[in-house]
């Protein structure tokens, strides 16, 4: 019986010992090899000496990683202070209207004060543009339309009308951009700037589909808003789940050529922003301003019937539509840009192509100011071309369209807009 234990004992240990020198083997066998020197090679070879191109690279990163160590956080943004006034002009023929092109630095002359300043800087950029077309969308606005579309057609389509001609002919993707503001209480942008013809289709079919909910035209705010931006409605045809956006402005665009086609009556209802605030507003943009007036039409037809002044029942006066024609020469005069007095519907085309004409040929100076212009001061501003360059300039015979006026921001001003 001890024999048995003894032997059963035995082949235990036997079988304990083989299973580890088995384990042993494969753990041996699965370590890497390290691979066994051929040749002449050393067991630690001498690090290769870097090159020139990589020392400078290296020394350039440790410079910039010192820089960045020691900047300094500065919270308020840099304000960058210039002496240049930019200015836009276009030339054309007093009796024909034709635009003059090709002319170079030397035919031009600007003065500032009735001071003749040196150009430096001189440019005809290329063709595209970038334009708001800020359009009254009211019960007034419908109701002026009346009179020429009459029973036929909603009195809104002769303000919608010339909107669609320009966006669907004079707008050329993918340069060109346009964006839409249609406004009545409040502006409220329709579409943001785009160059997709599917969005202008878009906004089009939008402006067609609907009716004005209300009578008032707070033309100054709708103004103002295109120009500076601001919070309002969320843009329509973005389908956003926000109620609010912060919409930028025409001065935030950063474009060479950029204009508003405004396409209004004129009147303006109860803006919170006054007249001489949008005067400011413009001439400190310097962006042009187009103006089709819509009111003009109801006007020459129904003038003999109208009040002298605004009645009970809120129908403008005589008054209102004379002071609204003054407003709209005066923007678009100190904006650079044009008015058009529509009369009759059929004028409207041939409005859009002066338009596209003047923005497209636009030349671009700009004069250098030997010491900075004082905040809030306001400076008048004349440009006189010499066509045939024969040290004459030719006031009589060509018209020179530009801003009429340089106004310096004031701080306070500066920092509202921030």
């Amino acid at each position: 019986m001890k024999n048995l234990v003894l032997r059963s004992r035995t082949g235990v240990a036997l079988m304990i010992l083989a299973v580890f020198v088995f384990q042993s083997v494969g753990v041996g066998q699965s370590r890497p090899q390290r691979p066994t020197p051929t040749g002449n090679e050393k067991r630690n070879q001498r690090p290769t000496p870097k090159t020139e191109e990589q020392l400078k690279k290296e020394e350039e990163e440790r410079r910039l990683q010192e820089e960045i160590k020691n900047a300094e956080v500065i919270d308020d943004p840099l304000r960058i202070e210039t002496n240049i006034v930019n200015v836009d002009a276009v030339v054309y023929n007093k009796k024909t209207g034709a635009i003059i092109t090709g002319l170079k630095k030397e035919n031009f002359g600007i003065f500032e004060n009735g001071v003749k300043r040196d150009i430096a800087d001189f440019a005809t950029p290329e063709a595209p543009i970038t334009v708001t077309l800020v359009l009254e969308y009211s019960k007034w606005s419908e109701m002026f339309g009346r009179a020429s579309g009459g029973i036929f057609e909603p009195g809104v389509y002769e303000t919608i009308r010339p909107v669609a001609q320009f966006i669907t002919q004079f707008i050329k993707p993918p340069d060109d951009y346009a964006s839409v503001v249609a406004f009545d209480l409040r502006p409220t942008p329709i579409t943001d700037f785009t160059n997709d013809p599917n969005r202008i289709r878009q906004t089009i079919d939008l402006l067609l589909r609907n009716q004005p909910a209300f009578r008032e035209n707070n033309l100054f705010d709708a103004i103002k808003f295109s120009l500076l931006g601001g919070v309002a409605d969320s843009v329509v045809l973005e389908n956003s789940e926000n109620r609010k956006t912060d919409y930028a402005g025409m001065v935030d665009v950063r474009s060479k050529r950029r204009a508003i086609i405004l396409v209004a009556s004129g009147i303006d209802t109860f803006s919170r922003t006054n007249y001489s605030e949008i005067r400011r507003v413009v001439q400190e943009a310097g962006i042009p301003i187009y103006i089709i007036s819509t009111g003009n039409m109801f006007y020459k037809r129904y003038e003999p019937y109208l009040p002298t002044t605004t009645s009970i029942s809120g129908m403008p006066g005589r008054m209102e539509f004379l002071q609204a024609k003054n407003v709209m020469n005066t923007l678009a005069k100190e904006s650079g840009g044009m008015h058009f007095e529509m009369t009759f519907p059929g004028e409207v085309n041939a409005y859009l192509q002066s338009i596209n004409g003047l923005l497209r040929n636009q030349y671009n100076m700009a004069y250098e100011l030997d010491e900075k212009h004082k905040p809030g001061s306001r400076h008048k501003l004349e440009v006189k071309v010499d066509v045939d360059g024969d040290g004459v300039f030719d006031d009589k015979t060509f018209v020179v369209q530009h801003r009429s006026v340089v106004l310096i921001a004031k701080e306070e001003d500066d920092k509202k807009k921030k």
